[in-house]
This record gives C-alpha cells, sequence and structure tokens, in this order.
C-alpha cells in the first residue's frame, strides 16, 4: 500500500466530478506517491461513455443498484459529487522500472495524474494509437455480447441500435466469415459507417426478419419490439441495454412466443461463462478488446475531442440526449 501522506514528484492532480444534475467541476485532488504494486500514470485521452455518464450525470443512478453502477478507482458516491468514468488511457509516470514510459488502458475516471494499482493496468500493443485505445471498454461490451450470442459464420445478424455499442457489435459480427448484418437505427446518418463495416442499413420500418441472432443496444421500448420482430424461428435476441429503474412493456406474443425465441442479457460486469469456464479473465478480455481495435476504420467512431480544461462547462452539451456524434474523447 501506497503512504497516503507522501507527495508525489508529478503534484497535485485535477479531476472531474458530477456535483449536481448535468453539472461538473474540475477539483484539485492529492496525488500520493506509488507505493509496492502502484503506479502514477499520466492520462493522455480519456473517453465518455454517453449512456452510462449521461445517468451518472443526471443524478439518475437507483439506489438499488448504486454498488454494482461504481466503477473501479471511483470516488464519492451517488448522486454527487462523484468522480466517475472508466476509459481512460495514460503513460506511467512512475511505479515499477519495467513499466515506467509503458501505454496503459486503465479503468479510471477523467483525471489528469492518478495513481493506480499495477494489476488493473492493460498494456496498450505497439500498433494501437492511443486516441483509438481509449474504446476498448466498449469494445470489450461488444466482444462479449458476441460471446453470449452464440454467433456463428453465416449467419443473419440485425443490430438495433447505432450507438457506439451498437457499432462495434456490427463490426465485430460482420467480420465473421459470411454472415449478413444489417444495422437499424432512427438516425440515416449511421448508414455509411454501417457500410464501411460491412454491413447494410435499414430504418426501423424496413428492419429485416428471421435473423438467427439479433443484437439490441438503443434502451428504448421501440427499439425492443424491433428486436423482437426481426428475430426467426428459435433465434437469440441478445439485449446490452440497461434501463436502470424503468419500467417497459415488450411484444412477447406472436413469432417470440410460437417461435421458441431467446431473450438474454449481456452484460460485461461478468465474463460470459463459457468462456470463464475455459480460463478467460477480465485482464485477458481486455486485451482481446484492444488487439480488436486494430482496425484504422474504427477511427471513424471518434466524432469530437476536447481539452480537459474545458470538459467540466462541456458536459451537459456532450451528455445531451440528442447529443449529434458518437465518442467524444478528452485530451489531456
Amino acid at each position: 500500500m501506497a503512504n497516503s501522506l507522501a507527495p508525489s514528484s508529478a503534484g497535485p492532480a485535477r479531476a472531474l466530478y458530477y456535483v449536481a444534475p448535468m453539472q461538473a467541476e474540475l477539483r484539485p485532488v492529492p496525488l500520493a506517491a506509488p507505493g509496492a504494486g502502484e503506479a502514477i500514470i499520466r492520462m493522455e485521452y480519456s473517453a465518455l461513455s454517453r449512456g452510462t455518464e449521461r445517468l451518472v450525470a443526471s443524478g439518475l443512478v437507483p439506489a438499488d443498484e448504486a454498488e454494482r453502477m461504481r466503477c473501479p478507482l471511483q470516488d464519492g458516491d451517488f448522486p454527487f459529487p462523484v468522480k466517475y468514468g472508466y476509459c481512460a488511457v495514460g503513460i506511467v509516470e512512475q511505479g515499477p522500472p519495467a513499466l515506467e514510459g509503458s501505454r496503459v488502458f486503465v479503468l479510471h475516471p477523467h483525471q489528469d495524474r492518478f495513481l493506480a494499482p499495477v494489476a488493473m493496468l492493460n498494456p496498450v500493443p505497439d500498433f494501437l494509437p492511443a486516441r483509438r485505445a481509449a474504446l476498448a471498454a466498449n469494445m470489450e461490451t461488444a466482444l462479449n455480447a458476441i460471446w453470449d450470442s452464440g454467433l456463428s459464420a453465416a449467419d443473419r445478424v440485425v443490430v438495433v441500435g447505432g450507438g457506439l455499442v451498437g457499432l462495434l457489435v456490427t463490426f465485430l459480427a460482420a467480420g465473421m466469415p459470411g454472415t449478413e448484418v444489417t444495422l437499424v437505427d432512427v438516425n440515416p446518418l449511421r448508414a455509411d459507417l454501417a457500410r464501411a463495416f460491412g454491413a447494410d442499413f435499414k430504418l426501423p420500418e424496413h428492419a429485416p426478419a428471421g435473423a438467427d441472432i439479433v443484437f439490441h443496444t438503443s434502451a428504448s421500448e421501440a427499439g425492443l419490439a424491433t428486436a423482437i420482430g426481426a428475430a426467426g424461428k428459435e433465434a437469440t435476441i441478445v439485449e446490452l441495454s440497461w434501463y436502470g429503474a424503468r419500467r417497459i412493456t415488450a411484444p412477447l406474443g406472436g413469432l417470440f412466443h410460437a417461435g421458441r425465441v431467446k431473450l438474454v442479457s449481456s452484460q460485461v460486469g461478468t465474463v460470459s461463462p463459457g468462456h470463464a469456464a475455459r480460463g478467460w479473465t477480465y485482464s485477458s478480455r481486455l486485451q482481446a478488446a484492444l488487439r480488436l481495435l486494430a482496425d484504422e476504420r474504427l477511427d471513424q467512431l471518434i466524432t469530437e475531442t476536447i481539452a480537459f480544461a474545458g470538459l467540466a462547462e462541456a458536459v451537459p452539451r456532450i451528455l445531451a440526449a440528442d447529443a449529434p456524434g458518437l465518442v467524444t474523447l478528452v485530451q489531456y
């Protein structure tokens, strides 16, 4: 354990705290010197996870979900004030000599320098740019969903919801030999991205039917209904959305019932059971996610970069429900 009173040569740090509904501020935070098994990371980029951080910034984390919603190195408690985030890429400034100077991905909130256990540092491969590495947590979610789905070569696949996770699922599914993948979204601007990844695109009213595997990521009642309507007989629908405390209705009659359609939940907090049984861990899954980010086409998902100094002021705009674009990167 580090001596919490020992200052770091890096000096004090600054971190983003959500302090009231859609209000954030940068606060100074103490930075202890690293002890055995710890390192100080100088942040290069972090990414905002729009769905989760919108919920946190709005103060809408349900009380009975608060413990599950905590991120690994969070400070504070819901609703406010809370330091939250989990998409961080940086350089090891102080720590074990073998790691100093190396680039790592860490599940850490938005902060310019921070202390983290070495066990939580995930080396970023040399071939992967730092900017794209910030997408690793979302790629990990998409990979876990692919595992949960049982996707096979030549399957007919529909992905409902063209946000970041939905597009990453589309990217992975379309890379499977012989698959026919269709992204369904209300925003026609997602069509070019779908096609760049090797998939077709349809608006909800034109969604295909008879799919073998359907992924739902829109976190909307209408999206779930579209996903159910796209499923074929004995198909699998993988639900990646998180609805918080909202209650939703779903059309579970018709083909869903008569066709023995399966509706399964996929959540990144657990390694997909079949893979866990074969020795996959959180660390090895994240390393796989980093390798899967090697494709330059994924740079199209990053639609804005802002300076850390302006992040607090930009939070209401970035996390608005109707915010344009996809991924906002924070540059340090």
